[in-house]
């Protein structure tokens, strides 16, 4: 039976965390906490940036919601190039990267914070996701195709290897399945995204 008072909402959201974070922290904790909260800091404006909002940030996570599905994903590629850019001045030791999923979900809204299904199949997406890369429901890849008027044959391909993500969020982490998992393709997909931001 529903519950009085409960509020619900559809929502684009993002889900970040650090790949190897107990490693960074296990060989220097200081400089661990120190990346990290700097780059939350540029996650945050981002997220500001495209219209979303930081929900919470316990440990090395991030989730955030969004009005926008095309928001959300814009937002994730440029968070993964700018901190591609930044890792690029640490030893390879040190380098933090980020994986990050998006999924588009009903959720339970509670004061500031989100609950429910849509968040927890989010949060499977970015463990399937590579250091540096980004996986996305297949509701999210259908709603950011859609807003894609011409797609040049190399962008058809990424964009095949993005909607084999698809089925991920069935919760079976099945690798050769989902090949989205690359930096290259998070590159690749600029292009497209650059024809929505033109749009």
């Amino acid at each position: 039976m529903e519950l009085h008072g409960i509020e619900r909402k559809l929502a684009a959201i993002l889900s970040a965390d650090v790949k190897g974070y107990s490693r960074l922290m296990g060989e220097d904790e200081v400089a661990t906490i120190r990346t990290l909260t700097a780059y939350r800091e540029v996650m945050a404006t981002l997220i500001r940036q495209h219209r979303g909002r930081v929900v919470d940030s316990p440990g090395d996570n991030l989730l955030a919601e969004f009005a926008s599905v095309v928001d959300a994903v814009q937002c994730a590629v440029e968070i993964q190039q700018v901190l591609k850019t930044r890792n690029a001045d640490l030893p390879a030791s040190r380098r933090m990267e980020f994986r990050i999923g998006i999924n588009l979900g009903d959720v339970i809204v509670e004061g500031e914070r989100i609950y429910g299904d849509g968040v927890n199949i989010t949060a499977r997406l970015e463990g399937l996701a590579d250091a540096g890369g980004i996986c996305v429901s297949g509701i999210v890849y259908d709603q950011v195709e859609n807003k894609s008027k011409t797609v040049k044959p190399e962008q058809e391909e990424a964009q095949a290897e993005i909607a084999a993500c698809g089925p991920s969020y069935s919760l079976e982490r099945v690798k050769d399945k989902i090949p989205y998992r690359d930096q290259a393709l998070v590159e690749r997909w600029v292009a497209i995204l650059g024809e929505l931001q033109s749009q």
